[in-house]
């Protein structure tokens, strides 16, 4: 059940991040009941790869770059949030999922929503192990 809170998470950040940043998006539809049902499966599975992405390849960015981390004061860290969303992308890129991150300023901001909205839905809906 943890899993599926956390893929339904992802997913709900994910498109608050696509529905707010003109830079990241789904091909397909932009409107409708047609847009929900084309990009809901699509949505899932750019959630699951950027949490697999995240809790495999984040740690070790964040260990490597500590130094830039200790003299930005942690802003460095929105860095790699932002290279997280892009490498998503580039992964799903040959997939034809159709999710598209478009520059690094999108990336940032589009992980800077993540994170808030994320942070949110966790204190709104905790955990049942809690």
């Amino acid at each position: 059940m943890r899993i599926v809170t956390w893929l339904i998470t992802n997913a709900i950040a994910l498109a608050v991040a696509t529905w707010l940043v003109g830079g990241i998006y789904f091909d397909g539809p932009t409107s409708g009941m047609a847009e929900v049902k084309q990009k809901l499966l699509p949505l899932l599975i750019v959630a699951l790869v950027l949490g697999i992405v995240s809790a495999f390849v984040k740690p070790i960015l964040k260990i490597l770059s500590i130094p830039f981390i200790l003299l930005t004061l942690g802003l460095f860290l929105l860095v790699i949030n932002a290279a997280m969303l892009g490498l998503t992308a580039w992964i799903l890129g040959p997939t034809g999922v159709g999710f598209h991150v478009d520059g690094f300023w999108a990336a940032v901001l589009g992980g800077i929503i993540i994170s808030i909205v994320g942070w949110g839905i966790d204190r709104v809906w905790p955990d049942s192990d809690d």
